[in-house]
């Protein structure tokens, strides 16, 4: 783990939420000269702390507002099975996340739609013909109560 001092970590958190500020806006914030935090900026890149720059879109106003979490157990453990499914759930436009799980199944997708119609096609075009699956599981958020991109820092 890298270390941080104040000033990083303060870098770090008003880049998150608003990652379009400008090095002047930021350096006045941070308090220091715009070289200074635009060398902190360059080091914190270049050390893979600051991955990317992205826009957050609103899922809601692109006509895709529902968020199912689906829980996929395999037919087994071994390397291969594992590697044919992580390579092919990649590939699956509406799955924003993949995550290898401890407990009762294997993954967790997050997975977008425009509503259960539409879940039941990428369901049909896409998860059931995921290599490797035996089971599969799948929760509807209702309402997303909380929901950040930003890593406390």
């Amino acid at each position: 783990m890298l270390e941080f001092d104040a000033t990083d970590q303060r870098i770090l958190t008003l880049l998150q939420r608003k990652g379009r500020m400008t090095n002047a806006e930021l350096s006045e914030s941070v308090h220091l000269s715009p070289s200074a935090c635009h060398r902190r900026v360059q080091r914190l890149e270049a050390e893979g702390v600051i991955r990317d720059y992205v826009a957050l879109l609103d899922a809601r106003k692109l006509g895709r507002p529902t968020t199912v979490f689906v829980e996929i157990t395999l037919s087994g453990q071994a390397d291969e099975v594992l590697e044919a499914f992580e390579q092919q759930v990649k590939r699956v436009p509406d799955v924003l996340e993949c995550h290898l799980m401890a407990g009762t199944a294997d993954y967790l997708l997050k997975v977008v739609a425009q509503d259960t119609e539409d879940f039941a096609r990428i369901h049909r075009q896409y998860l059931a013909r995921l290599p490797g699956v035996a089971q599969m599981h799948s929760s509807f958020a209702l309402r997303t109560v909380f929901k950040t991109t930003a890593i406390p820092v």
